[in-house]
């Protein structure tokens, strides 16, 4: 089976919510890392063109991070005004993300996605601070946050 690809990078996607407002890199992976899982539970299909991986704070897209570590735990800001190359239907869902995970810090959001099955299953076997750079399998993550949704 091949793999599918993801709509849009993961930097259209953090730019988005870099409009929305200054945050921290913590902050901004678990965004897009709850945008990527919400799309495979509600739509069926990946958003982002990039994986998470389980580490030890939480899903993090490590393209996103290297490109964004410089920062470290100070807010990122962009400069000038990000033109959004996103489709509405897209929008709605990060209007979504957004609407629900946006006033959380990036400790908050950390703290959450530590207790949901898609990070703890990707870290089984790992000691809780050991470094590991297992990908969250996108099946949990659509059946976990479906299951969410649902009410199971």
């Amino acid at each position: 089976m091949r793999e599918e690809i993801g709509q849009y990078s993961i930097y259209d996607i953090a730019n988005w919510f870099l409009n929305k407002s200054n945050m921290t890199q913590k902050k901004l992976q678990k965004l897009c890392y709850y945008a990527q899982a919400w799309c495979y539970a509600l739509k069926g299909k990946r958003l982002i063109n990039s994986d998470f991986q389980a580490w030890v704070n939480g899903p993090v897209s490590p393209v996103l991070y290297d490109k964004l570590h410089q920062f470290g735990y100070d807010d990122i800001r962009i400069r000038g005004r990000y033109k959004c190359r996103i489709e509405k239907e897209d929008i709605r869902l990060l209007e979504d993300i957004w609407e629900t995970y946006g006033d959380k810090t990036g400790n908050a959001l950390e703290a959450l996605a530590h207790r949901e099955l898609p990070w703890i299953d990707a870290r089984r076997g790992y000691a809780e601070n050991e470094r590991c750079t297992v990908v969250i399998s996108p099946e949990v993550m659509k059946s976990y946050y479906k299951s969410i949704y649902i009410g199971d």
